[in-house]
């Protein structure tokens, strides 16, 4: 048995609710049955703060979407379903009562609330890791006898957050069905109150709970609206902060937010494409495509010490190619026919990040056994010390399988760079002699077609460059 104690007006129990804060009248006491014997007491704070001041959209983060697919009208939130995405709150929450208001415009509006997100989106996905609380109109899905999900308020988690149902699916999701159908359809507002608390989440639609999760992980983390196709319309947005209790191990915690910024929008706003080669490159909603039939994307704005992170995996078919063998210190042996070593692979192509506005310090993306992230230009520039050389070799090849998205982010401080590939550090504080201060940052074109997404990028404080070896 989990016993929540709270505190609620009875105003907060109706479809329609004031923006302010009702005043603590009496204190009740919820029982919710789960399969799990424990006991949390909890007591609310006496008063809702909004977390939408009907003006603008101060407090919260436009994490991926378009800066006009969220926009304030006549006191809402209105987003335009496209492209598919989030908005967050600046803030990260623990345990709270969380109260909206929702209006579809479509019969079939699909949209979502995220409870305990991270602030950044998943590795080759639009959303962000965390339980989301459906928000959607006309959809549910049968399987024979088996009702698979609903419109009704489904609670599920996302992207490898974890939960268990208050009532087993029928399918052994981890998802929770609701007991009965209490939205209204489109054009007319619903009212959701979510209580979360440690690692528990109950929600009411319409002044009565109709669905829960317990054993939620993480169960500290950012509150988001979706944005996934459909016009939507949200108001009256409040929170009650409630006690934190013990605390939290890291790994019950969501990421912290770093200060990563998307500067890829849903549009091709803030990139340059050769003009006489343009439309290689397109915006598929969330994605951004390469046909490989164009040129270089390069980004308007020009950055000098910075964290960028992006998304990436090959999308075309592969081909019997032999490339050269490369040894951890970036050499290439030699055979005993004077030549080169090399293997055969399936090759998918060839493709990169330039950083500062140059080729030569490009961190390389490809399907060579050596692996992404090293710098062609200048591990084979013979020139450059042998420890220049090594330093730009990839420690290991941490690509995913071809097909499978890829998470890579580069640190660029003075002349030292470091890769991260898949959460594994390939390049690690290598040196660029020589690197410029500052430049562009481009998408490179080789020839192949390759698919982009979640470009986020922070400014770092300046570094000295270190003095190259004579």
């Amino acid at each position: 048995m989990v016993a929540l104690s709270i505190i609620a007006s009875s105003q907060a129990q109706t479809s329609t609710i004031s923006s302010h804060a009702a005043t603590v009248v009496a204190a009740a006491t919820l029982a919710v049955q789960t399969d799990q014997a424990k006991s949390v007491m909890v007591m609310t704070a006496d008063r809702f703060t909004p977390l939408f001041n009907g003006k603008n959209l101060s407090g919260w983060v436009n994490v991926n979407t378009s800066p006009t697919t969220w926009s304030v009208k006549n006191g809402e939130i209105f987003c335009t379903g496209v492209p598919t995405g989030v908005l967050r709150t600046e803030k990260s929450y623990r345990n709270f009562v969380l109260e909206l208001e929702w209006m579809h415009e479509s019969p079939t509006g699909n949209a979502g609330l995220f409870i305990w997100s991270d602030p950044i989106t998943a590795k080759g996905q639009p959303f962000t890791r965390s339980v989301e609380v459906q928000i959607m109109l006309g959809e549910e899905m049968r399987e024979g006898d088996k009702l698979m999900y609903t419109s009704q308020g489904d609670i599920f988690s996302i992207h490898g957050a974890t939960m268990k149902p208050d009532r087993p699916h029928p399918a052994g999701w981890a998802r929770c069905l609701p007991s009965e159908n209490r939205t209204k359809g489109a054009g007319e507002w619903n009212h959701y109150r979510v209580t979360a608390i440690d690692g528990t989440i109950k929600l009411a639609i319409n002044g009565k709970e109709v669905s829960g999760a317990f054993d939620v992980n993480p169960r500290e983390g950012f509150i988001c609206l979706e944005s996934e196709g459909t016009p939507v319309h949200f108001r009256n947005i409040r929170i009650q902060e409630l006690p934190a209790g013990e605390p939290l191990a890291p790994e019950a915690k969501c990421m912290e937010d770093q200060g990563f910024r998307s500067i890829f929008t849903g549009s091709l706003q803030g990139w340059i494409e050769q003009t006489d080669l343009s439309g290689h490159w397109k915006v598929d909603d969330w994605k951004l495509t390469y046909d490989g039939g164009g040129e270089t994307l390069w980004s308007v704005n020009k950055y000098a010490d910075f964290e960028l992170m992006i998304d990436w995996r090959w999308s075309g078919t592969s081909h019997k190619s032999k490339v050269p063998v490369v040894r951890k210190d970036g050499t290439t042996p030699i055979g005993e026919d004077g030549k080169p070593e090399t293997v055969e692979i399936d090759e998918f192509g060839d493709s990169g990040i330039y950083l500062r506005g140059n080729d030569k310090s490009q961190v390389n993306i490809w399907s060579w056994p050596v692996g992404s992230g090293e710098v062609f230009g200048y591990r084979t520039d013979p020139s450059q010390t042998a420890e220049v050389r090594a330093g730009v070799t990839p420690s290991e090849n941490a690509d995913a399988p071809p097909g499978k998205w890829n998470r890579m982010k580069m640190t660029m401080q003075g002349d030292r760079l470091t890769v991260v590939l898949n959460g594994k550090t390939v390049v690690n504080n290598a040196r660029l002699p020589g690197v410029p201060a500052d430049g562009p940052i481009a998408l490179q074109h080789h020839g192949v077609p390759i698919e982009f997404a979640n470009i986020y990028l922070r400014e770092l404080p300046a570094r000295p460059s270190t003095p190259s070896a004579p």
